[in-house]
């Protein structure tokens, strides 16, 4: 039987003690988890108000861990949470969540959708044979950086977009916020350059939160895009961090006041 016991090394919630980490290890030793074959965990199908109404399965893993991050604690604890399903039982799923609610996109969402590739991709299959308009894949970008193959997979698939989530301009700034190696903050700009190679379908979302991410980082963060695409710089959606329950309990952990934060004293 597969062993699905993370590593003693394996990272929780970061804190001011945390050693960086490849979040590509952290990939694979995370995918050992809550991968099997073509399935991968789930804790949830419905429907929420984002992107006008999207039908969501919510799925366990990533491969980062920001310290402001809204996801349930099965991202820090994902032997304990979620059920496997197969691309076909988890598209059926997101499906009749679509139905009920009266919304006509997907996604997979509360991890990293990339993990699992065999599953990925199996889910998209299964999309091509719905009626549904437009499948929204949302990543932070590591594992379609690390390998051009990945992103090459996605131009069979029809009526998908890609949403890439940037989390620093500057490669230390990316190392204390995710938990990652500072070697690997170049990894999301490599998915953009792959992205647009591929001819793919997609935006940049960037944590831009003033609160987080300085005005010289964004300016960086904005110029680095613009030697990549002046219309994807021009384009780039700025995120603002909420206080989630899970939000308030990470940003304890790594020393940040929530109240303080989120101007609640």
């Amino acid at each position: 039987m597969r062993n699905r016991e993370p590593s003693p090394a394996y990272p929780r919630f970061l804190t001011p003690k945390s050693k960086p980490f490849d979040p590509i290890w952290l990939a694979r030793e995370t995918e050992r988890i809550v991968c099997s074959g073509d399935e991968r965990k789930y804790t949830a199908f419905y429907a929420t108000g984002v992107y006008a109404g999207i039908a969501t399965g919510y799925i366990v893993g990533c491969c980062l861990r920001c310290y402001y991050c809204w996801t349930g604690f099965e991202r820090d604890f994902p032997e304990f949470f979620g059920k496997f399903f197969s691309p076909e039982e988890a598209m059926r799923k997101i499906v009749e969540a679509a139905r009920k609610y009266g919304v006509n996109k997907a996604r997979i969402s509360g991890g990293e959708p990339t993990l699992c590739r065999g599953h990925l991709l199996g889910l998209l299959e299964e999309f091509q044979d719905t009626d549904l308009k437009l499948f929204i894949l949302e990543t932070n970008g590591i594992l379609f950086g690390a390998d051009k193959s990945y992103v090459k997979e996605l131009t069979k698939f029809e009526r998908v977009h890609v949403r890439v989530s940037l989390k620093a301009g500057y490669p230390d700034a990316f190392e204390r916020r995710t938990g990652g190696l500072a070697s690997a903050f170049e990894l999301p700009y490599k998915a953009i350059e792959h992205l647009l190679d591929y001819g793919v379908s997609f935006h940049v979302a960037a944590m831009t939160d003033p609160r987080i991410m300085p005005r010289d980082e964004r300016k960086a963060l904005i110029e680095k895009l613009r030697e990549i695409d002046p219309l994807v710089a021009a384009n780039l959606e700025e995120e603002w961090c909420d206080p989630y329950e899970t939000t308030i309990v990470r940003m304890a952990a790594y020393g940040v006041d929530p109240k303080e934060f989120f101007g609640l004293k």
